[in-house]
């Protein structure tokens, strides 16, 4: 498989065309999402290589590195749009970290007692919390447009949840 993963770059990179993109955002927006294979961030959204900066994790969740990478791309990279976008059908909506550790196997690193799983029990809770997680941050121009939007994978369509 990983073998066949580098000849699919061999092929990508023979006409290779995003060479040259600036760094910058060029639509100016930051879409924080989770790493669940049926979103296509880019795609779904009309966006091109470029447009925005992409930030994924499980259940995209708002962490410490994804606030470090939020004030990076707010104050360097022509961010100045921010939407925290979850999904329905989400494997840590309904769940609590417990729930999570009880199906590691048994012998489990033991620092993974401690590891935060942000889990969902409650999805809408969490995507507020989120947004104000980011809104909160003082380290982000105070002109930053925060939103929270969810995604249903089922249909394809985006939903905003809560307003800027």
């Amino acid at each position: 498989m990983m073998d066949d993963l580098f000849e699919a770059n061999r092929t990508y990179s023979a006409d290779f065309g995003l060479a040259g993109i600036p760094a910058a955002a060029a639509k100016g927006f930051a879409l924080v999402t989770c790493m669940d294979s049926r979103i296509e961030p880019l795609t779904m959204l009309g966006l091109a290589p470029g447009d925005a900066k992409i930030l994924r994790n499980a259940g995209g969740r708002v962490t410490v590195d994804v606030l470090r990478s939020l004030i990076l791309a707010t104050r360097f990279l022509g961010v100045e749009r921010i939407a925290v976008m979850q999904h329905t059908e989400c494997a840590l909506a309904g769940r609590t970290d417990e729930d999570i550790r009880s199906e590691l196997p048994e012998g489990t690193d033991q620092r993974a007692e401690a590891w935060e799983f942000l889990t969902m029990p409650d999805p809408d809770a969490a995507l507020h919390l989120d947004v104000d997680v980011v809104r909160s941050c003082k380290l982000l121009p105070e002109r930053t447009l925060v939103e929270g939007w969810r995604y249903h994978v089922d249909t394809g369509v985006v939903e905003r949840v809560v307003p800027g």
